[in-house]
């Protein structure tokens, strides 16, 4: 056989090998932003049922949090979809006004309760819900980054950290739960609040003044 025969044999079985491969990546990586999702759908769900128990402005913008995380895993799954690039930054603008409305929320909701000296409730239920998130999202950020490098997927990949950012926010809220719980420290739930609208403004900024 001649060598550009055999070149371009061995180039086709390559290709043919690689398909498998992909195929197999883009599983995981629908399988990822499932599992994300529905983690979140179950999130808004018990976060909204300990925050109105516990009057905590942490755990219902985390709740928010977790429903703007449904959209943005969503637009991933456009995209892994093959779905034209105009809908990916359609959803992206939107996720943007979402971040952006919960920003200023939570920053007018932490002022007035740290301004009026309001005292949240404990919960339960909360710190057992952020605990258990901060090691999903982590996982999840970390399988979201692998899948991402072998595909060469930068949505994915950015995405993922989002899901990483998400865990870190779960870990605060957490922080702030307990310091309320155990040490009667009442101003450590909005403090966690204004955490949040940091994150909000940082997605905001992102979004709208980094170029895609």
């Amino acid at each position: 056989m001649p060598a550009g025969g055999g070149g371009r044999w061995q180039t086709a079985a390559v290709a043919v090998a690689d398909d498998p491969v992909r195929r197999a990546l883009l599983r995981r990586g629908f399988a990822l932003e499932y599992a994300t999702l529905a983690w979140n759908v179950a999130g808004i769900v018990v976060l909204g049922i300990a925050a109105i128990s516990a009057r905590s402005v942490a755990l219902a913008g985390f709740a928010l949090d977790s429903l703007i995380e449904i959209g943005a895993s969503t637009v991933v799954i456009w995209e892994l979809s093959g779905t034209g690039e105009e809908r990916q930054r359609r959803g992206l603008r939107l996720i943007g006004y979402a971040f952006a409305a919960l920003a200023v929320y939570l920053l007018v909701q932490s002022t007035v309760v740290l301004a009026t000296g309001y005292h949240p409730h404990h919960s339960l239920l909360g710190i057992i819900w952020t605990a258990i998130t901060a090691a999903v999202m982590f996982a999840l950020a970390a399988g979201k980054a692998r899948t991402g490098r072998a595909l060469g997927n930068p949505v994915l990949r950015t995405e993922g950290r989002v899901t990483l950012v998400d865990g870190i926010l779960a870990a605060a809220v957490l922080l702030g739960l307990v310091l309320n719980a155990a040490l009667g420290w009442w101003w450590a739930d909005p403090a966690a609040g204004y955490v949040l609208v940091f994150y909000a403004g940082r997605e905001v900024r992102e979004i709208f003044y980094t170029p895609h």
